[in-house]
């Protein structure tokens, strides 16, 4: 069994900030995949269903980002799981918008759903980091991600989600590289290799006429210039 955690804020008003990308992956998650109707457990939302051949639990801890590690304390003793058996997704400033990162265990980097995180079960778990960008200096951060995502990132946001769901299979079965090949399959699509760009499609030649060899006498000439 795994334990899917999302990090974010509960309730409509913070559903579209960037700092709750990771409510928004659990969500294509359990749309893409069938996963039950969501329901209330462990200080927060929850939603069980398989990927593959492995049973998953789907955790959106609705205690705020920074205690979020409360709740997904609760779900592993619970379940008897391990640190290694958790994946928590969130969004990661250090990485450009759209990219995609996965990593075992480490430090939490300031983040302070990860700071919860530690506090509870320890940092030997496995994370899905996605990047939102930097606003560019630190004191924009806290305004930044606590912001709706822009018009101009729901493409890539779209694309990003969509290769999550595609990959969350593989990522239960414990192989990230599948999962991170199907995510670059959505971010950025393969271009077919019989398809040319229009500047490089040929132009039909265009056909020159030969010039007609004049077998004519030098006297019948001059008689067909006075007719």
């Amino acid at each position: 069994m795994k334990l899917f955690v999302g990090l974010g804020n509960p309730g409509p008003k913070y559903a579209g900030h960037r700092h709750n990308i990771g409510f928004m992956a659990l969500d294509r998650i359990a749309d893409d995949h069938g996963f039950a109707p969501w329901r209330g457990k462990f200080q927060g939302s929850l939603s069980e269903g398989r990927l593959g051949g492995e049973k998953v639990i789907l955790l959106k801890p609705e205690t705020f980002m920074n205690l979020s590690g409360q709740s997904v304390g609760e779900a592993m003793r619970f379940y008897k799981l391990t640190p290694e058996d958790i994946v928590v997704f969130h969004d990661e400033l250090d990485l450009a918008p759209g990219k995609l990162r996965v990593k075992a265990g480490g430090g939490h980097a300031g983040h302070n759903g990860l700071r919860s995180m530690h506090q509870h079960i320890g940092a030997d778990y496995q994370r899905v980091r996605m990047g939102i960008g930097h606003p560019g200096h630190k004191d924009l951060v806290s305004h930044y991600v606590l912001h709706d995502f822009s018009k101009e990132d729901q493409t890539w946001l779209d694309d990003l989600l969509r290769g999550i769901a595609d990959g969350a299979p593989d990522l239960a079965d414990g192989d990230s590289g599948k999962f991170m090949n199907a995510v670059a399959l959505r971010v950025k699509p393969a271009r077919s290799s019989k398809t040319k760009p229009v500047a490089e499609t040929e132009k039909p030649a265009v056909k020159q006429e030969q010039p007609v060899e004049d077998n004519r006498s030098p006297l019948q000439k001059l008689v067909d210039k006075f007719r």
